[in-house]
């Protein structure tokens, strides 16, 4: 399952025993928000909101993203989905939802970028919030996305804004408004002091394409590239034959008081030379003016695919984690079997020297009582509590 479509997991600033997660529901229709009080020993989950259906539709949630004002206050970003019924897409947009209990409830629920039909595509939108102290755009929740061809405003990378909790929303682009189509995986992350950065996947030039904004995300610069790669959209690997590993960014910013505050991180999955997917890394001390060499951050093994990564940057210790899937432990040699692995210094969040990977597992499907319903094969939602070592 891609990532942007898989569990996505956050940490509320300075609170180290409230971690939040979500996850898409493939057989219902809201997606899922998670919680837990005691760092992750327990959980509790709730549905999201959806808005009504156009027509004699019904619609649905998809890529579940969350992030924590400096408040601790929870957002939690999707796409809906209109379907009609036996007609196609109705249309999709862009939601916010926003919770002030810790994830427990969402009473506050915000749909944006709505476009009718199908020849335009919401998709795969990523959130953060700005929970710098003393940035001038404390407290504002960001959010990016692609989006297909057409639609009102074109297509290309979507940029939107909220000053005032995430009620209202206001929408940019901060790729080239020349092109179009040519972008997956929008992601945005904020510097130390307010910057608003966004990178994504343009799999037309195959490269991670990154803009900035000083101005909480109001104006854009030219976009520039952070590294050119070899495969452009996604690759049907063994262990993601169906639909392919899709290729995206993930990418955070260091805000700790230590020597590297400010750097940029950002992280993607290539082909190695081998033939087998890798996660490689670059950063920026310049705001991202310059970007270093690409490395890969894992282990060098032999036929081993990596993919479905995310990054998190721990704001207090500053280290840059990575989670990745991992083939290593198949002992066929089918590359189909896959565990969940983390590095560090090179579905995620870290405080304080812990981290949260978060995935979706399907082992309890060899349980025919726990993990079948109507004879299909059903995954889990799955997180670790990692010590970092230092």
């Amino acid at each position: 399952m891609r990532p942007p479509e898989r569990n996505l997991h956050h940490r509320e600033p300075g609170a180290p025993a409230r971690p939040r997660g979500g996850s898409n529901e493939i057989f219902r229709l809201p997606v899922r928000g998670y919680f837990s009080s005691d760092g992750g020993a327990s959980w509790g989950g709730v549905d999201l909101p959806l808005p009504p259906a156009k027509g004699n539709g019904v619609n649905f949630g998809s890529d579940p993203t969350l992030a924590f004002d400096s408040s601790g206050n929870v957002y939690y970003g999707c796409i809906v989905v209109y379907v009609g019924n036996g007609n196609g897409i109705n249309g999709t947009a862009s939601a916010i939802a926003r919770s002030t209990d810790g994830g427990r409830t969402y009473p506050q629920f915000t749909v944006f970028s709505l476009e009718c039909g199908e020849n335009h595509l919401n998709d795969k939108p990523m959130i953060t919030a700005d929970s710098n102290p003393a940035s001038p755009f404390r407290d504002s929740v960001y959010a990016a996305w692609d989006a297909a061809v057409g639609g009102s405003s074109g297509g290309g990378v979507r940029f939107a804004r909220s000053t005032d909790g995430g009620k209202t929303f206001t929408i940019t682009r901060v790729d080239d408004p020349r092109e179009q189509g040519r972008a997956i995986g929008a992601i945005p992350f904020v510097g130390s002091n307010g910057e608003v950065y966004v990178a994504w996947n343009d799999f037309a030039a195959n490269t991670i394409a990154f803009n900035r904004s000083f101005d909480g995300g109001a104006t854009w610069g030219t976009p520039s590239v952070i590294a050119s790669k070899r495969l452009p959209f996604d690759i049907a690997i063994p262990a993601e034959f169906n639909r392919g590993a899709l290729v995206y960014p993930a990418c955070d910013t260091d805000r700790s008081a230590g020597a590297h505050r400010g750097r940029l991180y950002c992280s993607w999955m290539d082909l190695a030379a081998s033939g087998n997917t890798d996660i490689y890394a670059s950063s920026s001390d310049d705001n991202g003016r310059t970007w270093s060499a690409a490395r890969t951050v894992t282990d060098q093994l032999p036929g081993v695919d990596r993919f479905n990564h995310w990054m998190s940057v721990d704001p207090v210790t500053g280290d840059a984690n990575v989670s990745f899937c991992d083939t290593r432990n198949d002992t066929t040699g089918a590359r189909f079997m896959t565990d969940i692995y983390f590095t560090q210094n090179a579905g995620l969040v870290s405080f304080g020297g812990v981290s949260h990977p978060f995935w979706t597992d399907s082992r309890n499907q060899l349980d025919p009582f726990a993990g079948c319903r109507n004879g299909l094969a059903m995954e889990e939602v799955f997180t670790a509590t990692v010590t970092n070592k230092r």
